[in-house]
């Protein structure tokens, strides 16, 4: 996430994210892995299921080639508006960013 985000991130700790992942009930598995995108896992597990937020298009997630070929579903959760981490974090630095939720 580091990587991905820039220093300061991940805000929550893996095995934090891991913990709030793991209590939902539909969840079968948590898993941590290091490199920058989750291609060779979701090749390795072939999941049923892979969800990612829905501001990434279907063809454009890591991985749903593999799960689609598969005869899995690939589906895309609705954003909750202004619950972006990214917007939360930059609250804390003023100018940064702005929190204004589109009504």
């Amino acid at each position: 996430m580091r990587r991905l985000k820039g220093d300061g991130r991940p805000v929550q700790t893996e095995e934090n994210r891991a913990a709030v992942l793991g209590a939902l009930e539909p969840v079968n598995l948590v898993v941590i892995f290091d490199e920058d995108t989750p291609a060779a896992l979701i090749d390795l597990l072939v999941p049923d299921l892979l969800v990612k937020g829905a501001d990434y298009r279907i063809e454009d997630i890591v991985g749903a080639d593999t799960v689609l070929k598969a005869g899995g579903k690939v589906i895309t959760a609705e954003l909750v508006p202004g619950q972006s981490t990214t917007k939360l974090v930059g609250a804390t630095r003023p100018g940064k960013i702005d929190l204004k939720v589109d009504a």
